[in-house]
């Protein structure tokens, strides 16, 4: 239990909350003070918002698909319906679908790829800019990787770069305006097994093969030659998103060990 009350009187907006890292910042989030907006597209996000409500935080959910910029305006709308301003913005939509050779990946699985990690992001931050801006203030913190330098995922690496060049970008064109934007590139972060995993298929033998490969690479280029934890991720997204780290924008906190991605 969080004993700090860093996110008192905030609105916050939490995407990809239903599992993960998403769940972990939410949750922690309200034991902090924050008034969420939980935004997913699987239902499973109900169940982060009822939990939270029983410890008595406070949340509500939106049901979206991020992918779509009308998904990401119907969330914002709800949150400004809601609570009238968006003090922060944690993007969290995201996450390697396939694992292998980039040769061996076929187009619409690129595209895939690029829409899943990429585009959540670009839209929430547009969707949401407009309410920062009225109110001169607001902080989005968005969620690359250190994947950027990595094995057998390219699309989604080059995914998570674009995310990096955006937050750079973003913070430039917007630190006269009040509004701070960082990342977090997450390592290799154990988990419990997904709910609603991003491939349906079964891997074959060749792609379990080629995932642990991914596995290998990622602690070996850790130099505490480990995965990370939720937790851990979680503490460094919180830093940037609350008022401790308000003299620090367009920048990405390598959270890989070591690693800098």
């Amino acid at each position: 239990m969080r004993t700090s009350q860093r996110f008192t009187n905030k609105v916050v907006l939490v995407t990809g909350a239903a599992q993960g890292i998403g769940r972990g910042v939410a949750v922690a989030i309200a034991q902090e003070g924050g008034q969420l907006i939980l935004a997913d597209r699987s239902p499973l996000v109900h169940e982060v918002a009822t939990e939270i409500i029983t410890a008595g935080g406070k949340a509500i959910v939106t049901q979206v698909d991020l992918e779509t910029y009308q998904g990401a305006q119907s969330m914002t709308e709800t949150a400004l319906v809601q609570f009238g301003r968006i003090d922060v913005l944690i993007n969290n939509v995201g996450g390697t679908i396939w694992a292998k050779p980039y040769q061996e990946y076929e187009e619409a699985q690129i595209e895939a790829e690029i829409r899943r990690s990429l585009f959540p992001t670009l839209w929430s931050c547009r969707a949401v800019l407009p309410a920062m801006l009225a109110h001169r203030c607001g902080v989005i913190v968005n969620i690359s990787s250190i994947a950027t330098r990595g094995i057998y995922r390219i699309p989604y690496s080059a995914a998570k770069g674009g995310i990096n060049a955006l937050t750079a970008s973003l913070a430039l064109e917007h630190a006269a305006d009040g509004i701070r934007v960082n990342a977090v590139a997450t390592g290799g972060t154990e988990a419990p097994p997904r709910k609603v995993p991003r491939n349906t298929q079964p891997l074959s033998a060749q792609e379990e093969i080629w995932y642990q490969g991914i596995v290998d690479q990622t602690i070996a280029s850790s130099l505490m030659r480990r995965y990370g934890t939720i937790d851990e991720q979680v503490n460094a997204i919180l830093f940037l998103a609350s008022d401790e780290s308000s003299y620090i924008t367009g920048s990405v906190l390598p959270v890989g060990g070591g690693d800098q991605g």
